[in-house]
């Protein structure tokens, strides 16, 4: 842990939405203390077609939760229409930045809105009806946010299957919820790929998806695809049939807006449920407050609209603030390592959110990259998905953001719908790797094994959180058992994270790593996000995953897998600066017993490492690898297994 403390600046304070620590405390304790009254409140952001009757309503024993119970609203009309009747129609919603850099669109709110209707008509026209699931499978193409929001309209469920998943997978995610409709494109373009079969992919998974009735088709290349007579359709002849005028249904705030689907345990992907008012009160209060949020933001996250990243912080939180979000086709490395920082200065970006994994990666080629640009519009920085380590942050504070950008690194999860730990950037000091403190209205605890609450600081323990919030999961689609089983069962009374974390003698929180990821070395528990921040810092690493393999001695020992900055060779003194900035770190019992290096890790294309396969090679189980046909570039394993020790 590092115990570097970065204050926010007196200018950045002066002008935010929670200017210093006092005042942080005083809303924190209201919002956990009086939470009803606090969420009623801020429900008064969106707008109603009818009030609730009763705020908030759970019981965790049974993993029943409902928030402003009896109350009526549309999350499209939040996202669009009021802002076009408060005469903010000429507003840039949407920036849509194409894979090659020549390509971008901009969408007013207005044209969004109009967009957003006529697919509405679309949908009903192809028999679509409230409560109907549609499934999505598309890239980074603009079309895909309309047709969520066109989705939430009518009151149709979507659920967005990520592009690059296999057929299998997309198939496995229709049957599970049994969609009427699929939406997907002719072919997509990501950085090199000029040629990504979408169709073709979807043709094999409607095969054996019995509750498709239509497939509609999105022209992005122009490549030839099969279209079967009487199930397909061309998204641009079908928009030309239809008028521009689909009135937004009223939709109870307990009813679905999504499915989205997340990896589960036992390898069935869990069906993840989100509701309508609950979950748009909480993404659009977050968006605002963790972002610092202001009229003139242009705002890019870089996430992918597939994972909840892009759901929260691409279309639903920042449309209903009237912001305008930056969506991205492309990948950080085309056509170079620049193309961040390209994008930053040719839309004046403010606010920027994005992943460790994008960052270590970029940090691997460079400086040279980022300061050929102009980045003088940010503002702010945010990093999403994994816990941060410090020197990856570090280069973000000072290369990215020119040490004058607060950086909220946030922490939460599919489940949980929006930010549940941050930083507030006008009001916290920030701590290189900490998410700090809970957002409002969240009250974090840490748990022994048996699940008694730690008290006190300078503690470890299992992360759950004791009492919900409005953008909470509901169920998990067709088997709340199971949604019991896995988030309220092992500690009643308690939604539990699946992580584990430390409270630092400041209060801060630190976010250790999946629970399975925790290390049992000779009886210590060792997180492996804590031991690969520690390896980070040595001279010539770009990044590290290490797993555990079994030791007669200690039980487990520790192997780690290193990549290089790019023109750093494999050397002993490498390997001695990596075991001692560990035991500097940590304690010598943290020292990697074996370290591999290689030139990539096994990541999915989302960017999480598959650690799963690395635990097969550490453990010489290499004959048993499993499914690796998500991983971005199945090759890796190859020499992985070829270079094990």
């Amino acid at each position: 842990m590092s115990n570097k403390v970065f204050n926010p600046s007196s200018e950045f304070s002066a002008n935010a939405h929670v200017g210093n620590m006092d005042q942080f405390r005083e809303a924190y304790d209201i919002s956990v203390q009086d939470r009803n009254a606090f969420w009623a409140e801020k429900a008064e952001r969106l707008s109603w077609m009818k009030k609730w009757d009763s705020v908030g309503d759970f019981n965790f024993a049974n993993a029943d939760i409902k928030w402003f119970v009896g109350g009526k609203l549309n999350v499209s009309y939040n996202c669009l229409d009021r802002h076009v009747e408060a005469g903010n129609g000429k507003r840039t919603a949407l920036i849509w930045e194409g894979n090659n850099p020549t390509e971008d669109q901009h969408f007013s709110y207005e044209e969004l809105l109009s967009e957003v209707q006529k697919f509405a008509n679309v949908l009903k026209n192809l028999g679509v009806e409230k409560g109907d699931r549609v499934c999505l499978y598309m890239q980074m193409v603009p079309q895909l946010p309309v047709a969520m929001l066109a989705c939430a309209r009518i009151g149709a469920i979507h659920s967005v299957v990520f592009g690059a998943f296999s057929p299998d997978s997309l198939r496995d995610r229709i049957n599970d919820s049994e969609c009427k409709i699929l939406i997907t494109q002719d072919t997509g373009v990501r950085g090199k790929k000029q040629d990504i079969s979408m169709k073709a992919n979807a043709d094999k998974a409607v095969s054996q998806t019995p509750s498709i009735e239509h497939v509609i088709v999105v022209d992005r290349t122009g490549e030839s695809v099969d279209m079967v007579d009487g199930r397909d359709v061309w998204w641009k002849e079908e928009m030309s049939n239809v008028n521009a005028d689909c009135k937004p249904v009223e939709m109870d705030a307990e009813d679905p807006l999504f499915i989205l689907y997340t990896s589960g345990s036992t390898g069935k992907p869990k069906g993840v449920l989100h509701t309508t008012g609950g979950y748009l009160l909480y993404t659009n209060y977050s968006f605002e407050q963790v972002f610092d949020y202001k009229k003139e933001d242009i705002y890019w996250c870089t996430a992918d609209i597939g994972w909840i990243t892009g759901h929260s912080y691409i279309v639903y939180g920042p449309l209903s603030n009237c912001a305008t979000s930056v969506m991205f086709e492309g990948v950080p490395n085309f056509p170079d390592y620049g193309r961040f920082w390209e994008v930053v200065d040719k839309h004046k970006i403010t606010l920027f959110y994005t992943a460790p994994t994008a960052l270590r990666a970029l940090m691997k080629e460079g400086n040279d990259w980022v300061t050929k640009y102009d980045l003088s519009t940010l503002r702010l920085l945010g990093t999403v998905g994994e816990p941060i380590k410090e020197p990856e942050w570090m280069w973000y504070h000072s290369i990215v953001g020119k040490e004058k950008c607060p950086i909220v690194d946030t922490w939460w999860q599919t489940e949980t719908g929006g930010i549940m730990m941050t930083p507030l950037p006008g009001a916290i000091p920030t701590k290189p790797g900490s998410a700090t403190f809970p957002f409002f209205g969240i009250e974090p605890v840490l748990l022994t094994e048996s699940g008694e609450e730690i008290e006190g600081n300078d503690v470890s323990g299992l992360l759950a959180i004791k009492s919900s919030w409005p953008g909470q999961m509901r169920t998990l689609y067709g088997d709340h058992d199971r949604f019991i089983d896995t988030y309220f069962s092992q500690f009643p009374g308690y939604y539990f994270t699946g992580d584990g974390a430390r409270r630092d003698d400041d209060g801060y929180y630190w976010i250790t790593g999946r629970v399975d990821d925790v290390l049992n070395i000779s009886g210590h528990r060792i997180g492996t996000a804590e031991v690969e921040g520690g390896i980070g810092k040595a001279s010539g690493v770009a990044e590290a995953a290490v797993v555990g393999f079994p030791h007669d001695i200690k039980g487990q020992g520790i192997y780690a897998f290193v990549t290089l900055m790019t023109g750093e060779e494999p050397s002993d003194v490498i390997i001695n600066d990596i075991r001692s900035r560990v035991a500097n770190d940590i304690g010598p019992h943290a020292k990697p017993d074996k370290i591999q290096f290689t030139p990539a890790l096994p990541k999915t294309r989302s960017g999480k490492i598959m650690r799963r396969i690395l635990r097969k090679i550490a453990e010489g189980d290499t004959d048993n690898m499993g499914d690796i046909s998500t991983l971005a570039d199945p090759s890796v394993v190859e020499s992985l297994v070829a270079g094990a020790i």
